[in-house]
């Protein structure tokens, strides 16, 4: 067995670990590597697709309808004048066409059950495919915005009563959206260096490792979900926002990477907190949401609190589409802290954005972070470019209409059999099933895993190995990628699997490898433990 030195890598990223463990995976060309560091998913949402093709040839039909006479190869802007009627015309000659009938489908769902105009809805998806104009307003095409929300309400916010409204900005998915958020929220005065936040962990790495950055200076407060407790965080961890040092809680829901989602009664328990606490500032990034039942957002337990990031990259299988969102209530604390700011940090910041408003006091948060995501001067030529935003809306309207969930049923089976497939090469059987559990990833804690066999060996396994030893060992001896779970912040050594972008007997070859080095180690500890027995 040759167990190199990995000490030095301890404080690496997990995902630039990852690298190192791709390279080591790979070094045996005679072998398949399997990949499961990722959480790329490889099934993807077809029919928005096909609809969105389907879109772009006939934009380009009424775009070439503006300019053809002045030479091939010209076109222009889609006229609005009948474009509703060319429309039906295109869809009727066209229906058997792989994505035009969700088109045409998609256009009645706006026209009947949300009461938008449908040729209104027609040109604006026409104009933004064709990407010949810039985003106007530059936050989220007017009719986008509208449709996205209704998203937005359903997959996060559900039927749990929801008082007033929201606005969303359109962003180049959740990293986007985080790095907007925590320029912003420090521009703004929300968060200074020194500030206590809070973070529910184990959470997506970046949430750690921005607020440590010099630019930021924050302090950071672990809330520790409990493994044992199926993942949740208990009341005594909960209490700790009750801290008013504590400026902030982010939150990942469902959990990355236990996959678990925050339960009712915590949510209900932390909504309790705020009211206690009307001045804690809370951050939810919801990416795994869709992948739940019921699900309900912090956001929609505190939305005068919250701020919500959404991506659509794991659901629909989109993450180079770069799509998401940011939501804020309309009547939010972020607005109300910056009024109530000493009139020093309000005067700098009203000179910051007197360049893009007569009357800077008054700009929302959200507009703020439009403009604060071009540096101010280019707030006019903001905005996610309008192709994506199309796409975005093609994916929330497939949601939308399906309403008997069969996409995301469909999307549950399948990594739910992969999680089967895991355990089963592993020889163990799945935790008993959880309503709270999502199983994009799935977390192999080496405490969890080593306690059947006993306590004994899982303190001599801790004090054996060297930090990601067995990550190690699976990427160079079993071309098994896995992403260390201390990163995420986890208490035990573990790692990360996600079931989201191998087949169903990949993972089964992953747990008989995991399952065997596993074995070797117990091997080596039962040698030990009879040599020391029969010196005693």
């Amino acid at each position: 067995m040759n167990v190199r030195n990995t000490s030095h890598l301890a404080d690496l990223s997990p995902f630039e670990l990852k690298d190192e463990l791709i390279k080591l995976a790979g070094s045996d060309t005679n072998r398949l590597m399997l990949n499961a560091g990722r959480g790329n998913p490889n099934f993807l949402a077809t029919i928005p697709r096909h609809g969105f093709w389907q879109l772009g040839l006939f934009a380009m039909i009424e775009s070439e309808r503006s300019f053809s006479y002045l030479a091939e190869g010209v076109g222009g802007f889609p006229r609005r004048i009948g474009i509703e009627e060319r429309f039906d015309l295109f869809a009727r000659i066209n229906r058997d066409v792989p994505g035009v009938k969700f088109l045409s489908s998609a256009v009645s769902f706006v026209r009947d059950q949300l009461g938008l105009n449908g040729g209104d809805f027609i040109y604006e998806m026409c104009e933004g495919i064709l990407a010949c104009s810039y985003p106007v307003p530059d936050r989220m095409l007017r009719l986008t915005e509208k449709i996205v929300k209704q998203y937005i309400r359903k997959e996060m916010i559900g039927s749990h009563p929801f008082v007033g409204d929201f606005d969303l900005y359109a962003v180049e998915g959740g990293t986007a959206a985080m790095t907007y958020l925590f320029n912003s929220m420090k521009t703004n005065h929300l968060l200074k260096a020194g500030d206590v936040i809070a973070l529910g962990k184990p959470i997506f790495t970046p949430y750690i490792e921005i607020p440590e950055l010099s630019e930021y200076g924050l302090t950071e407060l672990s809330i520790d979900a409990d493994p044992a407790g199926g993942w949740q965080y208990s009341t005594k961890e909960l209490d700790k926002l009750r801290d008013p040092k504590v400026k902030a809680f982010f939150l990942v829901n469902p959990s990355n990477p236990p996959s678990v989602r925050v339960s009712d009664e915590s949510l209900e328990y932390l909504a309790s907190i705020v009211k206690d606490r009307p001045d804690l500032i809370l951050l939810t990034d919801d990416v795994y949401g869709t992948f739940a039942d019921n699900f309900v957002s912090l956001f929609a337990m505190c939305p005068r609190n919250t701020l919500l990031v959404y991506s659509y990259s794991k659901y629909f299988g989109a993450t180079g589409w770069r799509l998401g969102v940011i939501a804020t209530h309309k009547s939010n604390v972020f607005d109300e802290k910056i009024a109530q700011l000493p009139q020093e940090l309000k005067d700098g910041l009203n000179q910051r954005y007197a360049s893009i408003t007569t009357e800077p006091e008054k700009l929302p948060f959200i507009d703020r972070i439009v403009a604060d995501s071009r540096t101010v001067a280019l707030n006019h030529t903001a905005g996610l470019s309008t192709p994506q935003q199309v796409q975005m809306v093609l994916f929330s309207l497939f949601s939308l209409m399906d309403t008997a969930e069969s996409y995301k049923n469909a999307m549950k089976r399948l990594i739910r059999r992969r999680k089967a497939a895991l355990y089963r090469g592993m020889g163990a059987v799945p935790e008993a099933v959880d309503e709270n559990v999502v199983d994009y990833y799935t977390l192999l804690d080496v405490e969890q895993m080593s306690r059947a066999v006993g306590p004994d060996f899982v303190k001599w396994l801790l004090a054996s190995i060297q930090p990601h030893e067995l990550l190690f060992r699976l990427a160079e001896e079993a071309g098994v990628v896995l992403l260390p779970g201390k990163g995420f912040g986890t208490v035990h050594p573990s790692g990360r699997v996600s079931l989201a972008n191998l087949n169903e007997e990949d993972y089964v070859k992953i747990g008989r490898c995991v399952r065997e080095l596993r074995d070797e180690y117990l091997e080596r500890y039962q040698q030990l433990d009879s040599k020391n027995t029969q010196k005693s």
